[in-house]
């Protein structure tokens, strides 16, 4: 049996699908508020007449990753694990909390993959992870870890569950690691990637011309449960489909809605003001800022990254980010409107 561990996130929710559809019997972890509707609305996408009779294959367990008795219970006859389970924030107040979850959690799910002799390990990490070289070429998995990339908290907590990953390679279990750009799909329109549909589907009137790695959702599983499936260990994968502009993917979103392009651009100094102006009305609210000094700082940075490793090794082929884009929008509407 497979173990899934974030499952109604993006990323585990779009898993599931893949697992069950295929015939692969899985269990799901949740904590105790989740949403599991989320789950089922992410699988009629793909299968209006017989989702719900794929979501109930689902094992379902509550186990937070920090309560072991519960994990321990979860792990019973399980030979695969898919740890997609993850807290992403770029607020300095959440690092704890990350530690907590990203680090420690994913300490707790190696330990017991130890424990049960499983099989075969998938890690989803990032590419906040990767060094990018200086020069504007592409980065590799290869690139070395340095003092700088340190300074992000969340790419700190990601790159500490890594390492808690490759010591579970070193002590018998196979393990495999992705590091996915940033990820476009469908169910989750109110936070992570899938706000930026929503925004701009309410004519969001700005962009900025940083560039990063985009990729489709249904090609981070496809490539997680192909390596799963392989002989490959001990590896990780960039998974990018394409290097793009914020601008560019903005622009392909409202082009594919019929709604406005953003006109207003956003320059370094700009961003500056605003995630100072964020965070000290976050002094008196007391909640997150929307824009941080990071989030601010990395819309303007230009940040290329290789997929030649994953291309070469599985023989794959990515969606291009254009057609995950209309693909995407017509799921909103659908969710939004009713169109199909």
């Amino acid at each position: 049996m497979i173990l899934v561990t974030g499952g109604t996130g993006l990323v585990g929710a779009h898993l599931l699908y893949k697992l069950v559809s295929n015939g692969m019997p899985v269990r799901a972890i949740h904590r105790k508020n989740s949403n599991l509707e989320r789950v089922k609305h992410v699988f009629s996408y793909y299968a209006d007449n017989n989702s719900k009779a794929l979501f109930k294959k689902i094992d379902w367990q509550c186990a937070d990753l920090s309560d072991i008795p519960a994990l321990t219970k979860a792990y019973n006859g399980i030979t695969e694990v898919y740890h997609c389970a993850a807290l992403i924030s770029f607020s300095n107040t959440d690092y704890k909390k990350m530690r907590k979850i990203n680090i420690d959690g994913t300490a707790n799910v190696v330990n017991l993959c130890i424990s049960n002799n499983v099989k075969k390990l998938c890690f989803i990490s990032s590419i906040a992870t990767i060094s990018v070289p200086l020069n504007n070429t592409p980065a590799t998995e290869v690139k070395e870890w340095t003092e700088q990339d340190k300074k992000h908290g969340y790419a700190i907590t990601k790159y500490g569950a890594e390492m808690e990953v490759w010591r579970a390679g070193q002590e018998g279990v196979p393990v495999v690691i992705v590091n996915p750009g940033v990820i476009l799909g469908s169910g989750f329109w109110q936070s992570g990637s899938g706000s930026i549909f929503d925004k701009i589907y309410n004519k969001f009137p700005f962009y900025t011309e940083g560039i990063t790695g985009f990729v489709d959702v249904d090609d981070v599983v496809n490539c997680m449960v192909l390596l799963m499936n392989s002989r490959i260990e001990n590896e990780r994968f960039i998974l990018v489909s394409e290097n793009k502009t914020y601008q560019s993917v903005f622009f392909n979103i409202a082009d594919a809605f019929g709604k406005s392009r953003p006109k207003i651009k956003i320059t370094p100094w700009m961003s500056s003001i605003a995630w100072r102006l964020f965070w000290f009305a976050g002094l008196f609210t007391k909640r997150n800022p929307v824009l941080t000094k990071h989030t601010a700082r990395s819309s303007h940075t230009k940040r290329y990254f290789s997929n030649e490793k994953i291309k070469k090794t599985l023989d794959y082929t990515f969606k291009p980010i254009e057609v995950s884009v209309k693909e995407n929008c017509k799921r909103y509407l659908r969710d939004r409107i009713g169109e199909k």
